[in-house]
């Protein structure tokens, strides 16, 4: 037992309500369990208990045993005068005090006790998957909304934080976080760095020369520096050292990475795309947030590296011929990680529905993502049919399976309550 559990079962009257009685053999009804409170002070508040026929509103407090009333300070802390039950899982001790004590022991249901239990110390990456099966879909549905909107609001959050570093300028906000995506995940923190030593406004200029700005870009990131041999990058190499000069720009700092990584996914590989998509555009998230079609968008990052990476992809490096088109999924990679937290962040920040629901109905529109977290849920047979999908059982995995927060999870709640439906409630 633990005090969350203990919370838990009061919240949601999980125990044997009939025959309720103090330690002082004085009869007990809960009209109202009350409100949680989860600032200082007691438990639960606004309660409405009839104890000997009386009827009481005031706060609850709990505990796992009634001696850690003084234990805890309560007793002379004024945060604790309004209280009118002590609600206990075990009484092992009589306190010098008038107020009511009702131990809970023996009125909770051994097998609530017992699946609680299995959910903790069962050693499976997904505690209940013993039982999801018993979860209906109005439960996954509406505890994907929260899991979803749970998620791109914490995402906003790093939005929001570069929103202010960048005076509140949306369009370099977007640039930032752009070129963070197009890094993935080994790079994102030297492509981020690169972007944030290139204002938008430099390379507005540069927009039209796809050749300077492939300069820009992979001098800032320290990718012109090397000695070579063929026409192109010493090509950009003598303009990036021009406008480096011009513009007193200073390469960043962060080392980008080639080891462990797919050919299609290196750093110069994705910075020769970025270049182009810049090229190919202008005042990209201004034309995201004017557009009701999710298929323009992807067709406006459909974009394909310069003629001279058709043959390398690595600078000074020949390889056989192929096209380097952006490629579908990391086209829908850049749909779920950016524009989608980035649209839903501006819709936060001007308080505008419109742009939030239009985030939503995007990831709807997205193909699913396939990785190891979405196949631990495909295969309990949890429908994994878009982003939408997939971003809410990612949430869920990361932030309650793995933390084992399933008292706070509407699947672990339906599971937990199943055989034990709270008196006026619904079953799983």
């Amino acid at each position: 037992m633990t005090e969350k559990l203990l919370q838990y079962i009061w919240q949601f009257q999980y125990f044997n309500r009939t025959h309720l009685h103090t330690t002082n053999n004085e009869k007990v009804e809960v009209i109202f369990a009350g409100t949680l409170n989860k600032n200082q002070g007691p438990d639960f508040t606004n309660a409405q208990i009839k104890i000997g026929g009386t009827l009481l509103v005031g706060a609850v407090e709990l505990h796992l045993k009634t001696s850690q009333w003084e234990q805890h300070g309560h007793t002379n802390d004024a945060n604790y005068q309004n209280v009118v039950l002590h609600v206990v899982f075990e009484h092992d001790k009589e306190l010098p005090h008038a107020l009511p004590v009702l131990a809970l022991h023996p009125h909770i249901p051994k097998m609530l006790l017992h699946y609680y239990q299995s959910l903790m110390n069962g050693a499976r990456l997904i505690p209940c998957a013993g039982n999801i099966h018993l979860v209906k879909d109005i439960t996954w549905m509406a505890w994907k909304e929260r899991l979803l909107a749970e998620r791109l609001t914490r995402k906003s959050t790093q939005v929001l934080q570069f929103l202010q570093q960048t005076n509140h300028h949306w369009e370099e906000t977007f640039w930032w976080l752009l070129a963070r995506n197009f890094g993935i995940k080994v790079n994102a923190d030297a492509f981020e760095a690169m972007a944030r030593s290139i204002s938008i406004n430099i390379l507005a200029k540069h927009k039209n020369s796809i050749h300077q700005l492939e300069a820009l870009l992979l001098g800032q990131a320290n990718l012109l520096s090397a000695s070579f041999s063929e026409d192109y990058p010493l090509l950009l190499q003598r303009e990036y050292r021009f406008l480096q000069s011009k513009y007193g720009l200073h390469p960043s700092a962060i080392t980008v990475h080639f080891l462990r990584m797919r050919p299609g996914n290196f750093p110069t590989l994705r910075l020769a795309q970025l270049a182009m998509l810049i090229h190919q555009s202008s005042h990209l998230f201004s034309k995201v947030l004017e557009t009701a079609s999710l298929k323009e968008v992807q067709q406006w990052l459909n974009v394909t590296a310069n003629d001279y990476w058709h043959y390398h992809y690595r600078l000074n490096e020949p390889a056989a011929f192929k096209k380097k088109r952006m490629g579908a999924a990391m086209i829908d990679n850049i749909v779920i990680n950016t524009i989608v937290p980035v649209l839903f962040a501006y819709g936060l920040y001007h308080k505008d529905e419109q742009y939030k629901a239009k985030a939503l109905h995007w990831l709807e529109e997205t193909a699913a993502e396939d990785n190891s977290v979405i196949n631990e849920f495909t295969q309990l047979s949890i429908t994994n049919a878009s982003a939408f999908d997939s971003q809410a059982l990612i949430e869920l995995k990361n932030e309650y399976c793995h933390h084992k927060r399933c008292l706070e999870c509407a699947v672990g709640n339906s599971i937990l309550a199943h055989p034990f439906p709270a008196s006026g409630g619904t079953q799983v």
